[in-house]
């Protein structure tokens, strides 16, 4: 082997040995995440209602809400808007039977509560508290007369309501209901 080479090697080896070092320690951003940084985020409702926070909500409290927060994008009362309408379409008799709303595709009231207060309003997610959210899943059920407009919704009641199209799905994971 020439010298050329060796001493090319070497410094190559260097280099390397000197990069892997400096690389092992980068990039040193963020920190290591704690089951208290976890915990605002674990949120999860399973369809029977385990997880359900306390609190609760009727559809005349959720009203107001709709129309100051909701109501941008899904118009008012939930008619349509930028965003898809709310109210009740025609049953799915399949995937191209239409567009998907409450009380036509939804299997669980639970499910609603639990994307609202994960997903919306679109551009605060996780912003609203867990009265507004109930409120607004009352709002929206009444709104597709899945219950009455004089019902209130809370972690008891909520996951007794049967909404209209929940027999038509098939469970992917049966034992978690």
């Amino acid at each position: 082997m020439s010298m050329r080479k060796l001493v090319f090697s070497l410094v190559s080896l260097g280099v390397l040995a000197v990069a892997s070092a400096y690389a092992a320690d980068a990039p040193n951003l963020g920190k290591a995440i704690t089951p208290q940084d976890i915990a605002p985020w674990d949120i999860a409702i399973m369809p029977d209602g385990t997880g359900l926070p306390p609190g609760s909500g009727t559809p005349r409290e959720g009203a107001p809400i709709f129309a100051q927060k909701c109501s941008a994008c899904h118009g008012d009362e939930g008619k349509g808007g930028a965003a898809t309408a709310l109210l009740p379409g025609p049953p799915r008799a399949n995937l191209d039977g239409g567009s998907k709303t409450i009380a036509n595709f939804w299997p669980y009231s639970t499910t609603l509560f639990d994307f609202i207060r994960r997903a919306m309003p679109y551009n605060a997610p996780h912003s609203l508290t867990d009265n507004e959210v109930y409120a607004l899943t009352a709002y929206l059920l009444a709104l597709n007369k899945v219950i009455g407009e004089n019902e209130t919704i809370d972690a008891e009641t909520l996951p007794k309501v049967k909404m209209p199209n929940r027999d038509n799905f098939i469970i992917r994971f049966p034992e978690r209901i």
